[in-house]
C-alpha cells in the first residue's frame, strides 16, 4: 500500500529494452535506499514496481508489457525523473490516502494557471472515469495524493475534466512542478469512492432506477 506522500524524484539513469518489456534503472538517494531490499515494492508516478536489482545507487526495477501499455512509465527515456514513493509500513504516518499502486487510465493536462504561490492544473480523463470525480475527493496524479479542486462534466468538445491546485512544498518535492499542456499524467481513482459509487451503481440497477 501507498499514501500519495511523494518522498522525492529518481533520475532513471538507464533503460534495458526487449520484446513488450523494459528494465529502469534508477539513481536512487540515500535516503530513500535505507533498508531496500530485493522484492521491495516502490512506486514510480504512482505505479507499484518490484526491484529487480541493487548496484550501489542503482536500483532496476522491471516493467511488464500491461504497465508500458496504461503508464506513462512508457514514454519515460533516460534523463527523466519520476515521483517516488516506498511501500507503506505498520504504523506510518499516513498524511494522503490510501493508494494501491495500480493506475487506471492516463489523463491529459489541458490548462495550466500559474500564480506566485501556487499553481492550478487541470486534466482530462477518459469518459468512464468522469463518474468518480467529485469536488473536494481525493485523486492520485502521478502517485501524489491530491485533492480535487472543481470537477468540469464531459461536453461535445472534452470529456470530464478535473483540477488540483498545488502548494510550493508539493511542486518542490514532485515532477509535476515541470508538466506542461499535453502531457499525460497516471490517474488512480480513490479506492473508496470507487467502491461507494460502484455499489451504489449496482444496487440502483437491481431496483430498474
Amino acid at each position: 500500500m501507498f499514501t500519495g506522500i511523494v518522498q522525492g524524484t529518481a533520475e532513471v539513469v538507464a533503460i534495458h529494452e526487449a520484446e513488450a518489456f523494459r528494465t529502469h534503472v534508477l539513481a536512487l538517494p540515500e535516503e530513500l535506499r535505507e533498508g531496500l531490499a530485493l522484492g521491495a515494492s516502490v512506486a514510480h508516478n504512482g505505479v507499484c514496481l518490484t526491484v529487480t536489482a541493487i548496484d550501489g545507487e542503482r536500483v532496476s526495477f522491471d516493467l511488464m508489457r500491461e504497465t508500458l501499455k496504461v503508464t506513462n512509465l512508457g514514454a519515460v527515456t533516460v534523463g527523466d525523473r519520476v515521483n517516488i514513493e516506498r511501500a507503506a509500513r505498520f504504523g506510518d504516518e499516513i498524511g494522503g490516502h490510501a493508494m494501491s499502486g495500480h493506475v487506471m487510465a492516463l489523463a491529459e493536462l489541458v490548462e495550466l494557471e500559474q500564480a506566485p504561490n501556487n499553481r492550478r492544473l487541470w486534466f482530462e480523463v477518459p469518459p468512464a472515469l468522469g463518474r468518480f470525480l467529485f469536488d473536494k475527493g481525493y485523486i492520485g496524479v502521478d502517485g501524489i495524493s491530491l485533492t480535487i479542486g472543481q470537477v468540469r462534466s464531459a461536453t461535445a468538445e472534452h470529456g470530464p475534466r478535473f483540477c488540483v491546485d498545488l502548494i510550493p512544498e508539493t511542486l518542490a518535492r514532485t515532477s509535476l512542478v515541470d508538466r506542461v499542456r499535453g502531457d499525460a499524467v497516471n490517474i488512480e481513482i480513490d479506492p473508496q469512492t470507487q467502491a461507494i459509487v460502484e455499489t451504489v451503481e449496482r444496487v440502483l440497477n437491481a431496483r430498474g432506477v
